[in-house]
């Protein structure tokens, strides 16, 4: 059975105070309000990586992520993080490729295959975003270009390797306008997405992948969309930055 996890990614938000009072909101409701079987994870800004990894249970369903991390495990990269700097501080998880990192900084396929080898080589899991912008789906082949962004990034690892890799779909045209993918269309690249991968790795890892959706889920569609057979959760924006909004998804996703 495959992994569902409800990722929330908080993107550049909250003072440390809130972010505090976030985590320790999340936590006891997970505790309290959670009884099935779903990996949460808490990805803050990385100043409050450290502190949150106190705050969150250790053996537990919740889990720390960052948002980032660089291709190289050290050098002259003023203001970047490593991996394994994250690795040091018990990051478990590492957001890479999301559309604003490869739109206002320019990512390409071939820096994230980078970055993916050093997080698998610190341990930690990455969780690889992929999407197309509103005009290639109206006017191109979306499913071929995701598809790709695919096999740049992710097809040149040990079938060993890939099977640690989390995939997040993020329609781009869904990202912070207030339009959702429904769930048929989610469903549907996701599908296209696991036949790929089993095209490279065989159907049983392609059947084991986690699949996640990050198109602006909240706690209003998260039901529909989390129903879907190869939707196996999220990754959350602006609904993980509210305990109640975050928790409603996390349900519905059990």
């Amino acid at each position: 059975m495959r992994k569902k996890i409800v990722a929330g990614n908080w993107k550049m938000n909250k003072t440390t105070d809130e972010a505090m009072a976030l985590v320790s909101e999340v936590v006891d409701k997970v505790n309290a309000e959670v009884t099935g079987d779903v990996t949460v994870v808490l990805c803050p800004p990385a100043v409050y990586l450290a502190t949150a990894r106190q705050a969150i249970p250790s053996g537990g369903s919740i889990a720390l992520g960052a948002q980032n991390c660089h291709e190289k495990a050290s050098g002259a990269y003023t203001g970047e993080i490593s991996a394994p700097m994250l690795q040091s501080i018990g990051v478990d998880y590492v957001i890479l490729g999301h559309s604003e990192r490869r739109e206002y900084f320019g990512e390409t396929n071939a820096q994230l295959a980078a970055k993916v080898n050093i997080a698998l080589e610190n341990g930690l899991t990455p969780i690889f975003c992929c999407g197309e912008s509103r005009d290639l789906r109206e006017n191109g082949d979306y499913i071929g270009f995701v598809k790709n962004q695919i096999t740049e990034s992710l097809f040149h690892l040990s079938a060993e390797s890939f099977a640690k890799v989390v995939i997040a779909y993020e329609p781009i045209w869904a990202i912070g306008t207030g339009l959702t993918a429904s769930a048929a269309q989610a469903q549907d690249m996701h599908f296209e997405l696991r036949q790929h991968i089993a095209s490279q790795y065989g159907d049983s890892i392609a059947q084991d992948i986690s699949i996640l959706y990050g198109g602006s889920a909240n706690a209003q569609n998260a039901a529909e969309l989390f129903a879907q057979t190869d939707v196996d959760g999220g990754l959350i924006g602006g609904a993980s930055l509210k305990a109640p909004d975050f928790i409603t998804v996390i349900k519905a996703a059990q």
